[in-house]
């Protein structure tokens, strides 16, 4: 089955709010999501953009604040108010998880979607065991199973080349998504996504 490349955060806002919309455009096009969870900050700052915290009052009250809202209104997509309570926490178990689903032949479709609702909506603690435990209970799968799983060195490693092929691939944030080869930034950008699925556009990426 033809893929379609999918590298994000665990804890994205921008993922979850095109969390659905990717999902529905895979199975349209009769494709199957890669899911690639990854390190969120040395990707961003690598790429120049720095990180969010640093970033002014202003950029922060309407990319993080304005565009949410309408975004959110125009997808159809619940937020809680304001940031989840724990945003900042480190969510490498979270994405090890999520790793693990997907090595393991699991619905990571629906876990996926489950770990940035809960966060978004619920303000789920994602660094959290029990919680996590919830949420994967919730999707219906093997929550040990995948805890276990996430932790091994095995899986650790998929992670670290996650994050050091969204280097490598140029990618600038979360969500990524890439048409055979071809990159797509932002869940803002899904309905050319949707397009390239069926036409692909002229051109190539990336540029010689």
């Amino acid at each position: 089955m033809a893929t379609i490349e999918y590298f994000y955060a665990a804890h994205s806002i921008f993922a979850y709010l095109g969390s659905a919309k990717i999902q529905a455009a895979a199975k349209a096009a009769g494709r199957r999501l890669v899911h690639k969870p990854f390190n969120y900050q040395p990707v961003i700052e690598t790429s120049g953009a720095g990180s969010t915290r640093n970033r002014s009052t202003a950029h922060r009250a309407y990319y993080f604040g304005r565009e949410i809202e309408r975004w959110a209104e125009w997808r159809n997509v619940p937020v809680m108010k304001g940031f989840p309570t724990h945003h900042w926490a480190n969510m490498n178990l979270a994405s090890g998880i999520l790793i693990a689903a997907a090595e393991g032949g699991m619905d990571v479709d629906r876990l996926s979607h489950g770990f940035l609702q809960g966060h978004w909506c619920d303000d789920a603690d994602l660094s959290n065991v029990n919680t996590l435990t919830q949420i994967i209970s919730a999707a219906n799968l093997d929550s040990q199973a995948l805890l276990d799983a996430a932790r091994t060195p095995e899986i650790k490693a998929v992670f670290q080349r996650n994050t050091d092929e969204a280097i490598e691939r140029s990618v600038f944030g979360s969500p990524t998504y890439f048409i055979d080869g071809d990159m797509f930034y932002g869940q803002d950008r899904l309905e050319l996504v949707e397009r390239g699925l069926q036409t692909p556009f002229a051109g190539t990426w990336p540029r010689d």
